[in-house]
């Protein structure tokens, strides 16, 4: 079985302040005690050139071995405190996928 991402996209905050100081704690920091994952990565949207909204604002990745390896993590109450805390930071919308890791082959 292939590599299995979960994407946590965070929407535009309505106050991008707040959600800035409080990322770290709130997020980042709980994101990073859920159990199981093989790699962690953090991003930030570049904003537009010509000022308007960007697609999306922030995102996690946490990349699993497997989908079942995945689906048990965000079972774990890590990731019911992360989930709780995500719900509350995210005045913009959040969006959660699963992906299934595709490797291009040449």
């Amino acid at each position: 079985m292939a590599e299995t991402k979960i994407t946590v996209i965070y929407d535009n905050p309505t106050d991008p302040e707040a959600f800035e100081s409080a990322y770290e704690t709130q997020q980042l920091g709980l994101a990073r005690k859920i159990p199981g994952y093989i790699r962690f990565e953090t991003s930030k949207v570049w904003p537009k050139e010509d000022g308007s909204p960007t697609p999306a604002y922030r995102m996690i990745d946490l990349y699993y071995p497997d989908y079942d390896a995945a689906s048990a993590a965000v079972a774990t109450q890590e990731a019911g405190a992360f989930f709780q805390a995500m719900g509350e930071l995210s005045t913009g919308g959040v969006r959660v996928l699963f992906s299934d890791i595709e490797i291009a082959r040449d």
